[in-house]
């Protein structure tokens, strides 16, 4: 009766260790996933060269942009927006910072993914320059500031009057093929 446990107890650790490496595997092909989704749907703005519709700034109407920022789990580092939260007027073009700070031993090759709330608002929102456009690739202990230049466009609903920016950093060093 033990070896029909054992024998048990073996296929059930087989079968969790295949599951454990198919999640693995899923989670490293949902960054170049959630990129050619939003490619394909139009979300992606991640190569739009940014204009106001008008040309026109609205100084009559301010709205509130909060920039959030996280890393995937594992990744070691210290990211944070150095201006979480501006006012602007729609057709100004605005410039935030962000601080990341690679506290990890090894080379990081990693990618921002940015996300919006509310989501109707991301049409509106216009990046002219960020780092989310690049993979970025950090030395052990490397500290860099680096920014986003923005416009929001003056045909924003009038019933947006906050807009929150979210990236996460992933750490694709594995399938930028980089060593660690």
């Amino acid at each position: 009766m033990n070896a029909s446990l054992a024998d048990r107890n073996a296929l059930l650790a087989r079968k969790l260790i295949i599951i454990a490496c198919v999640m693995g595997c899923f989670g490293l092909a949902l960054v170049p996933f959630y990129r050619q989704i939003c490619e394909a749907t139009g979300i992606s703005q991640s190569r739009v060269v940014a204009q106001t519709a008008s040309g026109s700034i609205d100084p009559t109407r301010d709205v509130t942009v909060e920039f959030v920022a996280s890393n995937s789990n594992g990744l070691g580092w210290t990211f944070e927006a150095l201006n979480p939260i501006v006012q602007v007027h729609p057709g100004v073009v605005t410039t935030v910072r962000y601080r990341v700070v690679n506290n990890t031993g090894r080379k990081v090759i990693a990618q921002a993914v940015p996300s919006y709330a509310p989501s109707l608002a991301a049409p509106y929102f216009k990046k002219l320059k960020c780092f989310c456009f690049d993979q970025q690739t950090f030395a052990p202990g490397e500290a860099r500031d680096m920014q986003v230049v923005f416009v929001v466009e003056p045909d924003l609903p009038t019933d947006i009057s906050r807009i929150s920016l979210s990236y996460t950093f992933f750490d694709i060093t594995a399938e930028a093929g980089g060593k660690g």
